[in-house]
């Protein structure tokens, strides 16, 4: 699994996934119920994850939507 999103959005993590269901790509949401930790004021982020060979089409399915997909800095 690759970790394809993250954000502090409650709205984004649930539009992505409709997104890339659609596309008939699998992912998975973590972090959902951290609200109940943090007290519902959003400073933990979200993660949404797809399988490793689903990578590169969801990146390409979240940016012809206008989201952003998480991509780890490159480290030297």
């Amino acid at each position: 699994m690759e970790e394809l999103l993250r954000t502090t959005d409650p709205t984004l993590v649930p539009f992505a996934s409709a997104l890339l269901r659609g596309e008939g790509i699998d992912c998975f949401a973590l972090d959902t119920n951290i609200s109940s930790v943090e007290g519902s004021i959003g400073i933990f982020p979200r993660r949404l994850m797809v399988r490793t060979e689903d990578l590169d089409d969801a990146r390409r399915v979240l940016r012809d939507n206008g989201i952003e997909p998480y991509e780890p800095e490159a480290w030297l």
